[in-house]
């Protein structure tokens, strides 16, 4: 047997959570072990709890373990400031994925101390008498939740963390043995998984916690990635070797089936969730915390306890939530001009505000997701739900630039506080734009139309260091008051990591991979009805106005009579962009080299809106990431041992 070390410290994790007839709050001792008498209290039980809640931060909104899923997908490539961490990813020549360079360490290092944790509540919970089954079912819900995760990423990994299999342990060990994918899902998640949507309460009990609906959405997205992963379309290999037999019995088409049935059971019984009635409610931020979004990592303004970050300067680090950073390009050096003394300014400045945050131009969007994922940018309200693509004017908020009444921007035209400044284009206009060589009169290379008052950058010149902002996990605070506020914190907002809207997909995908659909629940019928809340509108967000229009009719009159896997990524790209579900999309449906081996996208200087076409090689061992190089070294195990454990193609 090789077993391998594990930290089992949970610490300081904490999480707040609104209560319902309750306490407000769930408080976890700060503690560095955890043992079967402390979960044999009631208090024991609330901290470990209390403590999975709170790892989700140490994960999710993350900004390196959110690299690992976007940048090398057809959504991302690396932006202008990025270092080893995010050019490694892009797999297109700027250096080789290793053990030491892949940022998926994050996952493995706080997953394995989750799962112990679950462990210990599962095993000792009934012992303190007032535990409810709906309790202990939270716990076996994060234990899938974290296996899932880890198979997905790694391949087969371990059941046993040193006292026997999906047992708590309290003793760390130096050495390992991996399971293989099958036995991680029909021992661990599965089993888990079922217990959990049998146990778990219909509503919440308390704001954020987990429930049959988000159990059931965990089930059918984990018996649909297990027939893809039975199923094999394209020969990639898998690790630990293992058939791709169930040991089970069942086939591939069992549990598409499974999948389908239980995510329209889930649709058909959502407890309090539902779908928002547009785009723009999902994921704006006074609008958090909404039915619709079923798991968050959350965060909070009001404590920096209960945050676990600074509420005034971001780390860089979890568990501070930073990820919207990474595909925010510095947009803080467009300048307008004083027409007193015609000298530039920062017209746009950096601000704790959605449309903006901290610039730190990791992470890039493609031009082909910019033109082709997001093509309908008229009737579909997708793109403009995700994008920020018009930059305006808050100079007056700093008190350096606050009697600057009107200033000249583009064509020496007058703009004032509230104006765009900058405009990414919809469209390639007829007429090309005349962009300067070099930075210009802009300070940052976008062009200029006759007769508008705002530079302009057009799709097919979006580049490393210029492009559209992600609008959707922007920041958002209410204590700025009148002026920047902090935007230099990590976000204060909740990062969202599973909504209602998944389960069309998730029932609409095994439809298309065979299973047999209930009336009205084709896969079309059910794409359409995320596609005809995509239609709707209320909020022209980059025009920053009313606008009350339905085009749900044209949207699904646009949906193809026959739909296939390829539509159904489209689609999911097109509703999740740059949520971190991509490379898992692609990795499930083993699409990732057919969709993502191109792209393009500018160079590096201001200026530069040459598309160049990028070629990657993403090579089928690829499709796992490595064992971090820190595990491996923890293992008291020889070299060739060592070198076993580790994927394939990564020593």
């Amino acid at each position: 047997m090789k077993r391998f070390k594990l930290k089992f410290l949970i610490g300081a994790a904490v999480i707040s959570l609104s209560a319902a007839g309750c306490s407000d709050i769930l408080e976890e001792e700060p503690r560095s072990l955890y043992t079967p008498d402390y979960f044999q209290t009631e208090r024991g039980v609330y901290g470990g709890l209390t403590s999975m809640y709170a790892h989700l931060r140490y994960i999710y909104g993350d900004a390196y373990f959110y690299n690992t899923t976007l940048t090398g997908t057809d959504e991302v490539t690396y932006g202008r400031d990025a270092d080893e961490n995010f050019l490694v990813m892009d797999l297109s020549g700027r250096g080789i994925i290793n053990p030491t360079n892949s940022r998926a360490d994050r996952l493995w290092t706080n997953a394995f101390p989750n799962i112990n944790t679950a462990s210990g509540v599962i095993e000792n919970a009934t012992a303190v008498g007032t535990i409810s089954p709906a309790l202990i079912a939270e716990a076996r819900f994060f234990r899938a939740f974290d296996y899932f995760l880890l198979v997905q990423t790694f391949g087969g990994v371990p059941l046993d963390l040193g006292a026997g299999e999906l047992k708590f342990n309290r003793n760390p060990v130096r050495t390992s043995v991996r399971n293989t994918v099958p036995e991680v899902y029909t021992k661990a998640i599965f089993p888990d998984l079922l217990k959990a949507v049998e146990d778990l309460p219909t509503t919440s009990r308390v704001t954020g916690s987990v429930t049959k609906t988000v159990a059931r959405l965990y089930l059918a997205k984990a018996y649909l990635t297990y027939a893809w992963w039975l199923e094999n379309p394209n020969n990639i290999p898998t690790y630990p070797e293992a058939p791709r037999t169930d040991p089970d019995g069942h086939n591939a088409q069992w549990y598409f089936q499974q999948a389908y049935d239980i995510a329209t059971s889930a649709i058909d019984n959502p407890g309090g969730y539902g779908l928002q009635p547009t785009y723009y409610d999902v994921n704006l931020a006074q609008n958090d915390r909404n039915k619709e979004i079923l798991l968050y990592a959350d965060h909070t303004e009001t404590s920096e306890l209960y945050n676990g970050g600074s509420l005034t300067f971001g780390s860089g680090g979890a568990p501070d939530n930073f990820a919207s950073w990474m595909m925010t390009w510095n947009y803080t050096l467009i300048r307008s001009y004083n027409p007193a003394n015609n000298v530039g300014f920062a017209s746009v400045d950096r601000e704790a505000a959605q449309a903006l945050g901290r610039p730190w131009t990791r992470m890039a969007p493609t031009i082909n997701a910019i033109k082709n994922t997001f093509a309908d940018k008229v009737n579909d309200s997708r793109y403009d739900g995700t994008f920020t693509t018009v930059y305006r004017g808050n100079w007056t908020k700093q008190p350096a630039n606050s009697t600057i009444a009107v200033a000249l921007n583009a064509n020496n035209l007058e703009v004032r506080p509230g104006d765009a400044i900058l405009t990414f284009l919809n469209e390639d206009p007829a007429t090309p734009i005349a962009y300067p060589a070099g930075a210009g009169r802009s300070n940052i290379g976008a062009g200029e139309v006759p007769g508008r008052a705002d530079y302009v950058i057009a799709p097919s010149g979006i580049s490393r260091i210029v492009y559209p902002g992600l609008w959707k996990i922007g920041p958002y605070r209410t204590d700025n008051g009148t002026g920047l506020g902090q935007p230099n914190a990590g976000s204060t907002r909740p990062f969202n990591i599973a909504k209602f809207s998944e389960l069309y997909f998730i029932a609409a995908e095994a439809a298309v991979k065979g299973a047999i659909p209930l009336p009205g629940k084709s896969a079309r019928d059910l794409i359409n009805v995320i596609r005809a809340r995509a239609g709707k509108w209320r909020w022209d967000n980059n025009g920053n106005a009313a606008k009350v229009e339905d085009n749900s009719a044209a949207m699904i009159a646009a949906t193809p009579a026959t739909i296939d896997i390829n539509y159904i990524l489209a689609e999911r790209s097109r509703e999740y962009y740059g949520e971190g579900y991509r490379w898992y999309d692609l990795v499930r449906t083993q699409k990732w080299n057919e969709l993502a081996s191109t792209y393009q996208i500018a160079g590096t200087a201001f200026g530069d809106h040459t598309p160049a076409t990028v070629t990657r090689t993403i090579e089928p061992h690829h499709y796992l990431r490595p064992i971090p190089q820190a595990q491996i070294d923890r293992l008291d195990i020889s070299a060739a041992e060592k070198a076993t454990y580790q994927n394939p193609k990564y020593n």
